[in-house]
């Protein structure tokens, strides 16, 4: 039985990982965890998220002497904080040895110069992002393994790279991959804000040619991409569309094998025909990808979709988790 600490515990992907995890018998919740200026602050889950009847712990203030209780119970520490919060916390957890597992952006990149212009802030410990294996969870398994620090994917590059690596040797090179995707409102997290509000919200793309998930996506994929995203009016999901050329004689047989990779997945499915749909994926793990060829102009256009809380973020980290530890259905 290993115990996962989890900081940030009230907002989405925190509730959401703490949901999942407390139906793992192989783990338990050490405790749930937020800032002592939380208005959460004593609350449990189950008051904030009446789904989650089971979760009565009540949220506990990251204070001095919680943090002395996650080092001597918790085998693991996930945070589901801000990028700056994040940054720091993980260097404390590391110099404590723990292995964690962080949903911000915190450590997806090893070169400190991408933070002041996508993040907003110079990052305050560049020597460790080196350390940081990049969570991607079917295509980083033995790294996930032996690492202390895994930087869980963001939703959108999750969605975009788990259809586009497979194909990452047939793209043609002078021609950047198009990714339009949308998004759930839930992606912009619980915090309420006017432009989130539910009745605010209509189909309109934002963060043009300058979201922070661009450079993300591009350098885990090796090439530039252009990345447009949407905010829908639906709470969860995200389907991306991705139209991109692929180099010169290839045929559709060379698109199949290349995603046949995912025929042993236990999370990611290609469909056998048409494309799939946000309500086929809202709730689940699941990433499911269509795809159509014109071999005759040579572009490919592939759709992603998957659940931004659950596959884009908590059950990504689960799943990150059980291949730290060794457990089964990684």
């Amino acid at each position: 039985m290993k115990n996962i600490a989890i900081i940030g515990a009230s907002g989405y992907t925190g509730a959401q990982l703490a949901a999942l995890l407390s139906q793992e018998s192989e783990f338990s919740i050490q405790g749930l965890y937020v800032s002592e200026q939380s208005q959460d602050l004593g609350k449990s889950l189950s008051q904030l998220y009446p789904a989650y009847q089971t979760l009565k712990q009540p949220l506990k203030p990251l204070s001095k002497e919680n943090k002395a209780t996650i080092i001597e119970q918790a085998d693991a520490v996930a945070l589901a904080t801000d990028h700056k919060v994040s940054a720091d916390l993980v260097a404390w957890l590391a110099e404590q040895g723990k292995p964690v597992f962080d949903l911000s952006g915190a450590y997806r990149f090893n070169d400190a110069g991408v933070y002041p212009q996508w993040y907003g802030f110079d990052h305050p410990h560049p020597q460790l992002l080196s350390s940081a294996v990049y969570g991607l969870a079917e295509w980083q398994e033995e790294e996930i393994a032996k690492a202390d620090l895994i930087a869980v994917p963001g939703c959108y590059p999750t969605a975009s790279l788990l259809a586009l690596k497979p194909l990452a040797g047939l793209l043609d090179k002078q021609i950047r991959p198009v990714i339009n995707a949308v998004s759930g409102v839930s992606g912009a997290g619980r915090k309420a804000q006017m432009n989130t509000s539910f009745c605010e919200v209509s189909l309109t793309p934002y963060g043009v040619l300058g979201h922070r998930h661009q450079p993300e996506i591009s350098s885990q994929l090796g090439c530039e991409v252009i990345f447009t995203p949407h905010l829908g009016n639906f709470k969860r999901g995200i389907l991306a569309t991705i139209t991109t050329k692929l180099e010169a004689g290839v045929t559709a047989a060379d698109v199949a094998q290349a995603l046949s990779c995912y025929e042993d997945a236990e999370l990611v499915h290609v469909l056998p025909q048409g494309f799939p749909k946000v309500d086929d994926v809202a709730g689940t793990s699941q990433c499911l990808l269509g795809w159509k060829y014109d071999e005759q102009s040579q572009y490919l256009v592939i759709v992603s979709a998957i659940d931004n809380l659950m596959k884009g973020a908590a059950s990504q980290a689960l799943q990150c988790i059980k291949i730290h530890f060794g457990k089964v259905g990684k």
